[in-house]
């Protein structure tokens, strides 16, 4: 029977290391943007921190939690988690890719 989200433990894995991947892929294009005065960061909390080492950091530590908490999240409800993961990975490919465009489009 097909399943629209595979439930496999190695499934799971590889949709969390491709968010995390996609959480530091953000940042890094993010110092990029705002360093050439492309753009902004979006996000208040870390608007202060764009520019500085703490920046990537923060936005590594975050993308490690998440990657635990969505793990420990698989344990009891897997679909739940893989669906919630799918999600976040498909804004986050949307997030990355309108700010890789943005350049292209700039005048």
């Amino acid at each position: 029977m097909f399943r629209f989200f595979p439930t496999t433990p190695v499934h799971m894995k590889r949709l969390i290391v491709l968010l995390a991947a996609l959480v530091i892929a953000d940042g890094l294009v993010t110092e990029f943007m705002v360093g050439n005065g492309f753009g902004r960061e979006g996000n208040p909390f870390l608007e202060g921190f764009v520019g500085e080492k703490a920046f990537i950091i923060l936005k590594i530590a975050g993308a490690l939690l998440v990657a635990l908490l969505l793990w420990d999240m698989y344990k009891r409800w897997p679909k739940l988690a893989v669906i919630g993961a799918s999600g976040m990975a498909f804004c986050y490919s949307g997030l990355v890719l309108w700010n890789l465009c943005v350049p292209l489009f700039s005048s």
